[in-house]
């Protein structure tokens, strides 16, 4: 490239005394006396001018394109209520909606999920506890019950359970919406109830006392109440999923636990 340059820097200097010497023979005889520093102020006029192109490795490439999707990883991630109009975050777990004052009559239920093709065939199908959602492009109805609960109408997606109950006069269940990615975790907790997830896309492995548990896209999740756990978002792409605690309506959904995870999941 240097070498391209000063050929052109010559030519143009000849140019240059050419013209001066029809012109004027005095110029003529300033330009041929030029010194090196101003060759140099030429050479670097004129590589300015140029667009050189440029090539990279593959290597070079695929760092580029990890600087591109590296991110801070969240940690300590709990399920948060957003108010109404306001602006969601972009990565998170979101409460979504809520349902008191349940009854159920046998120590364990299965989630039902379902989804339909608008809202309204989702309204009319629903029970009354049931609950209906939109995410993710599509409209869910949730329903809880026995394993054999009779759903009509939609598209059946998954039955999530058992999940089993502990003792209490009534029940909240609320239902949340995570958007994470690879590397981000939640908090460790617990819950006064039973927790199941609808894995709609990336993979998540969870930690608690008894080990991991690991679950990926169209899969399914649970853990008994009172259990001390730590989320971690695994594999390489975002996940989301639906999330459903039902827990004694008496007591908070979850509470921070002293708990210290082993790190099972990153292994």
């Amino acid at each position: 490239m240097t070498k391209h340059l000063h050929t052109i820097a010559i030519r143009a200097y000849m140019f240059s005394a050419v013209k001066g010497e029809k012109s004027n023979r005095q110029r003529a005889d300033w330009t041929i006396g030029m010194n090196s520093v101003q060759v140099a102020a030429i050479l670097g006029i004129l590589a300015s001018l140029l667009v050189v192109p440029t090539t990279f490795t593959v290597g070079e490439l695929y760092s580029q394109e990890m600087a591109g999707t590296m991110h801070e990883h969240l940690t300590g991630v709990a399920c948060d209520d957003v108010p109404p109009g306001q602006e969601r975050p972009e990565f998170g777990c979101f409460n979504i909606a809520t349902e008191k004052g349940l009854q159920f009559p046998q120590p364990s239920v299965y989630w039902h999920i379902r989804t339909f093709a608008n809202r309204a065939a989702a309204e009319a199908a629903k029970s009354a506890t049931g609950i209906v959602v939109e995410e993710d492009g599509r409209v869910w109805l949730s329903e809880f019950g026995a394993r054999d609960l009779l759903v009509k109408g939609g598209q059946p997606i998954a039955i999530v359970g058992p999940l089993q109950l502990p003792p209490a006069k009534s029940y909240t269940a609320v239902l949340s919406y995570a958007v994470m990615r690879p590397g981000d975790r939640s908090r460790v907790h617990t819950h006064p109830g039973p927790e199941g997830w609808y894995m709609i896309v990336g993979e998540q492995c969870l930690e608690t006392p008894a080990g991991a548990n690991r679950a990926k896209a169209g899969g399914t999740m649970t853990v008994p109440p009172n259990v001390p756990m730590e989320l971690s978002i695994t594999g390489t792409v975002l996940r989301k999923s639906l999330v459903l605690v039902i827990h004694d309506s008496s007591q908070p959904r979850g509470t921070p636990s002293q708990w210290k995870p082993s790190g099972v999941c990153s292994q």
